[in-house]
């Protein structure tokens, strides 16, 4: 791997990005205003203080999964991919560099909408607010290794967005936010062991329940284990000449 070809590459990114106001509308404008969607419909309750820090990790992690899937499928039906893939770029360079990029702009979406959350919509967080700002980018970030990872099992941009459901969905039952894991089937508590967003879920919960990074370290690294290795996957799934 080169890191001038790395962070070329997600300069690139960024660049097509920052040109396309939709998709950072998206990215930080539309979790935004969900979260204070959700601020408005409970006013004077404790609702967005309990869930608040749950939303700041499943917003992030499903936009970005939709973003990246979509514009990583767009580049290798374009043609864009197997023309750098037949330059000198290597596979590590390519992979990184938009692991890089996306990444970059999910931590902008995470720090952004914990700041809107916390400054301008008055949510308490019990635990670090700091540590729940790292485990709102992880999840973020983790959206966005993902949706890289997606992108190599659609043809179109349609089957993209056709795969969130099947990433996106049974992590969403699974992962303790609809019932405590420990009252699950014992077969869907086991299955929820291997998905990424349990863990970001469980982290979210004991912060806003009091605890602190200590109690959800385990959390935090298992998070980072799972970016990495959806990194790897969207590596192997790269060849010289693309789909």
């Amino acid at each position: 791997m080169s890191a001038a070809l790395t962070f070329a590459t997600a300069r690139r990114v960024l660049g097509q990005v920052r040109g396309d106001p939709r998709t950072l509308a998206l990215v930080i404008v539309l979790p935004c205003l969900l979260l204070w969607l959700v601020a408005w419909m409970f006013e004077g309750t404790d609702v967005l203080d309990q869930f608040g820090p749950l939303l700041l990790g499943l917003f992030p992690l499903i936009v970005m999964f939709l973003v990246t899937s979509v514009a990583t499928l767009r580049e290798r039906t374009s043609g864009t991919l197997e023309r750098l893939m037949a330059s000198p770029i290597g596979r590590g360079d390519l992979i990184g560099g938009y692991a890089l990029g996306f990444g970059l702009l999910a931590v902008v979406q995470g720090l952004v909408l914990t700041g809107v959350a916390v400054g301008l919509l008055g949510m308490e967080v019990a635990g670090p607010l700091w540590v729940v700002m790292l485990v709102a980018v992880l999840d973020a970030v983790l959206g966005s290794t993902l949706g890289l990872a997606a992108s190599a099992l659609a043809r179109t941009e349609f089957q993209a967005v056709q795969l969130m459901p099947l990433f996106v969905f049974p992590q969403l039952i699974t992962c303790g936010l609809l019932m405590p894991r420990d009252q699950m089937p014992a077969v869907l508590e086991a299955v929820s062991r291997v998905l990424p967003l349990t863990y970001g879920v469980d982290a979210l919960q004991r912060l806003a329940a009091g605890e602190g990074f200590a109690d959800v370290r385990g959390d935090v690294l298992v998070i980072a284990g799972f970016i990495v290795a959806a990194v790897v996957v969207g590596a192997t799934t790269l060849h010289r000449r693309t789909p």
